[in-house]
């Protein structure tokens, strides 16, 4: 499954600062774009896998549970 963000990226002195305003709280550094590129792309999966298990905590037993592909 491929899921596209936005990343908005700006220097600041001698570090590159990326967020991401589709995933709040998401944002990465690093002394290079790429790695603050690389930074962010970790804590957006980092955030929807907590996500995914918070939102599964509370479904009842008797529940069904399906997938659904978003391209």
């Amino acid at each position: 499954m491929r899921n596209e963000f936005t990343a908005i990226i700006e220097q600041d002195e001698n570090w590159f600062i990326a967020y991401s305003p589709e995933i709040p709280g998401a944002n990465g550094q690093g002394r290079t774009k790429d790695e603050a590129l690389e930074s962010l792309r970790e804590a957006i999966l980092l955030i929807l896998e907590d996500r995914r298990e918070d939102g599964l905590r509370g479904v009842p037993p008797e529940a069904t549970r399906e997938t659904v592909v978003v391209e």
